[in-house]
């Protein structure tokens, strides 16, 4: 390979290991569609924290009752004090107050779940190391920062509930060759600095919950929607047969 050759492939390839450099461990969501008190919970996290500042404006209260609710249940718990059970998730902020706060509305969480499965394949899982990685940062205008996504705009409301985490860098040793030879890096690790009122393993159920119901409200129809195709599934594979023996019915003279 020529000179010019080896130097367009490493401008080529210097993206790719750019973006490797880049990517962020994500840890997998305990979730489960099909556990309704998880569900209930996660919307219980999701009307107290997080509709205060984002809308849900593709989903209606009423919706909640596919999850077990009852419509008075949704209305004495889940509803602010104006709005209908049949109304969609609209947060109660103005957008000019949205701007000047945080500079930019909030984006809508109806899909969110589903938009981040469509950018890196695991959205589940990227919002619930999202959610789990927030620490204190001096330098930012809210003073809180992010692992999963850097320089992050929104602050930690759930702060209260985890506590304050700061990033702390460490330095490891990994033994190279034969001859004793050691290698060190850099490791950056979240330290829990002040504990919150729920410990670590409480914390991860709650935003586990959380994170359920985002998904759910992404496409709450998903759970009739695959036993719907289960029971069709079932259904082409009885007719299937009764066409086979028609076939051989009407062929039965040709073969």
């Amino acid at each position: 390979m020529t000179r010019a050759r080896k130097l367009l492939a490493a401008l080529l390839a210097a993206p790719a290991l750019a973006l490797a450099a880049e990517e962020v461990k994500l840890d997998r969501a305990p979730i489960d569609e099909r556990d309704l008190i998880s569900l209930q919970r996660g919307a219980q996290v999701f009307m107290n924290y997080c509709l205060n500042c984002h809308s849900a404006s593709y989903m209606r209260y009423n919706r909640l009752a596919e999850l077990g609710l009852t419509e008075q249940q949704i209305r004495d718990n889940l509803i602010f004090p104006d709005a209908k059970v049949g109304d969609l998730m609209r947060t109660a902020m103005a957008a000019k107050d949205a701007n000047e706060w945080f500079g930019v509305l909030p984006p809508d969480l109806t899909v969110i779940a589903r938009s981040r499965s469509s950018q890196d394949g695991s959205g589940a899982d990227w919002l619930y190391t999202y959610l789990r990685g927030f620490y204190r940062d001096p330098a930012r205008p809210t003073g809180w920062n992010n692992t999963v996504f850097g320089d992050v705009g929104m602050p930690h409301v759930l702060w209260q509930l985890q506590g304050e985490q700061v990033l702390k860098t460490e330095v490891q040793s990994i033994p190279r060759g034969s001859k004793g030879e050691v290698e060190k890096y850099e490791v950056q690790k979240l330290v829990l600095e002040k504990p919150g009122s729920m410990s670590a393993a409480e914390y991860d159920r709650l935003v586990a919950d959380l994170v359920n119901f985002l998904v759910y409200m992404g496409e709450p129809s998903r759970k009739f929607r695959v036993g719907l195709g289960i029971y069709v599934l079932m259904f082409l594979g009885v007719m299937f047969v009764f066409a086979y023996l028609l076939k051989k019915e009407y062929w039965k003279d040709v073969h």
